[in-house]
């Protein structure tokens, strides 16, 4: 994968995310909050975008710290937070920072980096730097609990660079907006296995106005 790129730049996409067809059939959510709720103390949740997971574990009764680098993600975060319980919302505090070097002052019984994060750290020494610095916020004997996934050769040999792709389903927003995302590979390194991927997205409003 390529680094975050406009996952932290661009609202808008912050603002799809979570609608984006492809990430409907997760099925995560329950794994983590029953994990950290069997940490029994303080959980770390780096990469927390836009609350999935975050806002159910503080549901649940847990204490967790959702980092991101996004400003955009925390934003609709909070946003959703401020719809939650007082006892919720006293739960969970929200911090922007990078997951290489980030400082909280404290400690925990468990970390966790759901739906891939980590692989937007694209050299090894960025990586060894996020799983250093999760260990220092780690109790004795706390846990990391690391989600990572493998691209398919396909992908990483594709020889239309500069060509969209892509099969995905339109989706349509609560606001009825209705888009399509496509994929472009921008640049790649097959020696390093890593792709710098551009998605599009093609969206037309209600009163139909189109954008790309």
């Amino acid at each position: 994968m390529d680094s975050a790129g406009g996952y932290i730049e661009y609202a808008f996409t912050a603002d799809l995310y979570d609608y984006v067809t492809p990430y409907q059939g997760r099925q995560d959510v329950e794994f983590y909050v029953e994990a950290a709720k069997a940490a029994d103390g303080p959980v770390l949740e780096v990469g927390c975008g836009t609350g999935r997971v975050l806002i159910p574990t503080a549901r649940a009764g847990v204490e967790i710290v959702g980092l991101d680098l996004s400003l955009h993600m925390l934003k609709i975060c909070r946003e959703r937070l401020g719809v939650e319980s007082a006892e919720v919302q006293a739960r969970a505090r929200l911090v922007q920072d990078d997951m290489r070097t980030f400082t909280l002052g404290q400690t925990f019984k468990l970390a966790t980096t759901p739906f891939r994060p980590f692989q937007h750290l694209i050299t090894v020494e960025d990586q060894l730097a996020c799983l250093k610095n999760i260990h220092r916020h780690l109790d004795v004997g706390g846990r990391l609990i690391l989600d990572i996934f493998n691209p398919s050769y396909e992908m990483l040999t594709r020889d239309d660079i500069g060509e969209e792709f892509g099969d995905e389903p339109e989706f349509t927003t609560p606001d009825g907006r209705k888009v399509i995302r496509r994929h472009k590979i921008v640049a790649h390194d097959r020696f390093a296995q890593v792709n710098q991927v551009e998605l599009i997205y093609y969206v037309t409003y209600p009163d139909g106005r189109e954008e790309r």
